[in-house]
């Protein structure tokens, strides 16, 4: 029996390690029937899709450490999740896995408003943080497009950041500490509430680190004081050109704005066609927020709108009240999940790139899909160059999932060759994991991998993400879903 068959036969329904995990957390929170499993074979991505052997859904850190200890027993891998909103594939099953779902750990543990922080469980609801805090004058500032759905685990998982991280920072800059269960089940405390706990920052090899370091059961967040005044406008402009001209413009006059987010001509169409608003047909278009001490907000933005009028922008608006702010924003924040109104499927890439790029890269990326003769929607974190181009395609046209495919990887190779990242915030995990050898060298690859090993040895958190081929600490390879179109021969080359 290969080792894959092996693990799958120990986590299999009626095997010893389910009976222990049910006996451990009860029955009810061990899913094994193939019905109950659908729903976890993939993360916010739905192509690569896996079966894991079991999930378990733990209510307590004492459950997390019987969960990982029957789990490290048996040699079988765990891959934590959270409300499975990933776009990389970071949440997707391997072989014989034990999927973590954590869930139904969603309570609010402690809030310190005087000093700023509160303590949560990772299935905490990012928006649900903000709630809760905001009759306090706070809010809790990393913002993903999914912060409705999207949980507080994932986000640290994957450094989530948002249209507002331009000025607030991602996930990252918010986290004050954690409580996390290692592989050999052991639980440890990384940082504190202070604002510099002693001590090595090991928060920094945990967050983002995509589920490879330990389960996270609580999180100490940072809280910030909501600002006097917000001032948001919309700007259209013929093109991406000119749009991407107002963009280095705006921060080159030394404004920060809090956030400052681009659509082009397809994104505004399907952001129109999902919520009926009144958004002219032009090629591109800017949001922007300014917010602060109010004479400060006044000026910052009065200013930014004359650089736009400069660069080209054909209207500008200020929206009236807060209702329409947040009706401008709802078209925003929909425009990922809108696309499905103007095309079957699509391919969600996330690369950066430096903001001076922007206008030239978004060129290549339109010739790009030219050749490929597909369409790309792009909408995306102008501020700090952060690109979400979304490859519009339809599966049921044979070859066209694997030019999509194709293009998507030329993409992320297209933001290596201009200075940039083949991520900024949604993660490497098993989608991206052929091209990390484009971007770093061997040496590179081996010192991460090694910070890694250095959590778990063992290699049994989430297996088969991030690094090209397995690396140190025995890893077996998963069933990622690296383009296999695009990526033959790339992970064998490095």
């Amino acid at each position: 029996m290969t080792a894959a068959g092996a693990r799958a036969a120990a986590a299999a329904p009626g095997s010893d390690v389910a009976r222990r995990m049910a006996a451990a957390i009860g029955g009810a929170n061990v899913l094994t029937d193939p019905a109950e499993l659908l729903v976890y074979e993939a993360d916010g991505l739905t192509h690569g899709r896996a079966r894991p052997a079991m999930v378990v859904l733990p209510g307590s850190t004492a459950e997390v450490v019987e969960v990982v200890s029957i789990a490290r027993d048996a040699g079988v891998p765990l891959v934590p999740r959270g409300a499975g909103t990933g776009l990389s594939g970071g949440a997707r099953p391997v072989d014989g896995c034990a999927v973590v779902a954590l869930t139904r750990m969603r309570r609010i543990l402690e809030a310190d408003l005087a000093n700023g922080w509160v303590r949560v469980e990772p299935g905490v609801i990012n928006l649900d943080v903000t709630r809760a805090v905001s009759g306090a004058g706070l809010y809790y500032a990393p913002d993903p497009s999914s912060q409705g759905v999207c949980s507080i685990g994932g986000n640290v998982a994957e450094n989530s950041g948002g249209a507002h991280c331009l000025k607030y920072g991602f996930t990252t800059n918010h986290v004050l500490a954690a409580k996390v269960v290692l592989s050999d089940g052991s639980v440890v405390d990384l940082g504190g509430p202070a604002p510099d706990a002693p001590g090595y920052d090991l928060l920094a090899a945990l967050v983002g680190s995509e589920g490879m370091v330990g389960i996270v059961t609580e999180v100490t967040l940072r809280l910030l004081r909501k600002p006097e005044t917000t001032r948001t406008f919309f700007a259209t402009f013929p093109s991406t050109d000119e749009a991407g001209d107002a963009v280095s413009g705006i921060i080159a006059a030394g404004i920060l704005p809090a956030a400052i987010e681009m659509m082009d001509r397809l994104a505004i169409e399907a952001a129109k066609a999902a919520t009926g608003l009144d958004w002219p047909d032009v090629g591109a278009a800017l949001l922007m927020d300014a917010d602060g001490p109010r004479a400060e907000v006044e000026h910052v933005s009065a200013r930014a709108i004359e650089i736009a009028r400069a660069a080209g922008a054909l209207e500008i608006r200020v929206p009236r009240d807060e209702a329409e702010r947040q009706l401008m924003w709802k078209g925003r924040k929909c425009a990922f999940a809108a696309v499905g109104r103007i095309s079957p499927n699509y391919l969600v890439e996330d690369g950066v790139i430096p903001r001076s790029e922007i206008a030239r890269v978004l060129r290549e990326i339109s010739r790009l899909a030219g050749e490929a003769r597909l369409r790309v929607a792009n909408v995306f974190h102008a501020g700090d160059g952060n690109l979400h181009p979304l490859v519009l395609y339809d599966a049921r046209n044979p070859g066209e999932e694997e030019r999509a495919a194709r293009l998507g990887g030329e993409i992320l190779r297209l933001c290596i060759r201009s200075g940039g990242s083949i991520t900024g915030e949604h993660g490497v995990g098993a989608e991206k994991a052929a091209y990390m050898a484009e971007q770093f060298g061997k040496d590179d690859l081996e010192t991460m991998a090694r910070v890694r090993c250095a959590f778990d040895p063992a290699a049994l958190m989430n297996p088969g993400k991030v690094f090209p081929t397995p690396r140190l600490c025995g890893e077996k390879p998963g069933p990622q879903r690296p383009h296999p179109a695009e990526v033959a021969g790339l992970a064998e080359r490095w």
